[in-house]
């Protein structure tokens, strides 16, 4: 943009202070970006409330997204935990509309049943999985100046279930790396970084001990990282990056991670900037993309919570407004995290993670009086 001189800047704030007569009722607005033929049609989105707190909060987003007259419709799954399999009818949903929001799906402990969570990213190959955490105005926490995005490898790893009893006593698990699924997720990384005017992308491992998997996946990083030479890149041992994340958050940017360590380090990075409550999140592939609460999304929450309707709805809100921009539907995006903001600044209503003690339905009718 071509730099202009102090007398046209000084004519164009005293044009804004005193519109002339003709301008004075006509409302200006800024141009948030050109949409192509189509872009304002309403979009169908699958919703599956999950287990727990998911009905709570996924209910909040659906009274928010009314309030806002948002372009969404949305085609409403039951879908529990304890499920063998997504059902038929809801993967065909996502993958018409492309895009889904759910709350968290509750994974069974041991037993051999598999997670429903990793059974979505697997079929539909949500290959990136991001979460942003940041500090948020008027929430106390003990770092400030916290916006951390971690964006994690979804598809393998540890994560990959292939694990069998060699002799009785004796279980086998085994970590699966390969080259096509790292050089992806670390350009995704990149790709972010710069498109998001980030300055730096962190590669998480632990090669110094798992010196092949882990190994590659660093190579991988480091020949996708040549080809953006105006983001810097660095690299840390995953137990430094915990130490690291505890003592001096604000030090990273953007990070890269394996399956796992992106699990662990998203949550640690959550607790920094305020709780898993209100951190966004998404998964993303080449043709669809899902929504929800972004750290510790398979946690549903606690009986008491569910039946006190307590739950804090804002990380699912937030994490709503993601896939409102990814919709590409801007405006709506910025008036919804404005008033989630407001209302966390404001600090009258906020639910017990946060310090009080509000209701669900509380956190929500703040946050529709404060839409503009």
């Amino acid at each position: 943009m071509a730099k202009r001189s102090i007398p046209v800047l000084k004519k164009l704030l005293s044009s804004a202070h005193n519109p002339s007569p003709c301008s004075r009722f006509t409302p200006s607005r800024s141009v948030t970006y050109m949409p192509r033929p189509g872009d304002g049609a309403p979009r169908n989105v699958t919703l599956i409330p999950g287990d727990g707190i998911g009905p709570l909060v996924t209910g909040a987003v659906e009274q928010v997204m009314e309030a806002m007259h948002a372009p969404i419709y949305f085609d409403k799954y039951e879908v529990h935990g304890d499920m063998k399999r997504v059902p038929p009818e809801v993967m065909e949903s996502i993958k018409k509309n492309k895009v889904c929001l759910k709350g968290g799906l509750a994974t069974p402990m041991g037993g051999g049943v598999s997670s429903l969570n990793v059974q979505l990213r697997k079929e539909l190959d949500l290959y990136a999985s991001l979460v942003n955490c940041f500090n948020l105005p008027g929430l106390p926490t003990r770092h400030q100046n916290v916006d951390i995005v971690v964006i994690r490898e979804n598809t393998e790893g540890e994560y990959a279930g292939l694990e069998h009893e060699v002799v009785p006593g004796v279980v086998e698990s085994l970590k699966v790396i390969t080259k096509f699924c790292s050089e992806r997720i670390a350009k995704y990384a990149f790709e972010y970084a710069y498109l998001n005017n980030r300055k730096k992308v962190t590669a998480v491992h632990k090669a110094n001990i798992m010196k092949l998997a882990d190994g590659l996946f660093l190579e991988s990083c480091r020949e996708v990282a040549t080809k953006y030479p105006g983001i810097k890149y660095n690299e840390i041992i995953v137990d430094n990056c915990c130490m690291q994340l505890v003592a001096k958050p604000e030090q990273f940017d953007v990070m890269v991670t394996p399956n796992l360590y992106g699990n662990l380090v998203a949550n640690t990075a959550a607790g920094i900037a305020g709780g898993t409550g209100v951190m966004p999140g998404g998964n993303v592939g080449a043709d669809h993309a899902v929504f929800e609460q972004g750290a510790s999304a398979g946690n549903v929450g606690k009986s008491s919570i569910v039946e006190q309707k307590k739950a804090n709805p804002v990380a699912l809100l937030l994490s709503s407004a993601m896939m409102l921009r990814h919709l590409q539907f801007p405006s709506f995006a910025d008036r919804l995290e404005t008033a989630v903001k407001r209302v966390i600044s404001e600090g009258k209503c906020r639910t017990k993670d946060l310090g009080g003690d509000s209701t669900t339905e509380q956190v929500v009718e703040a946050v529709i009086a404060a839409l503009d």
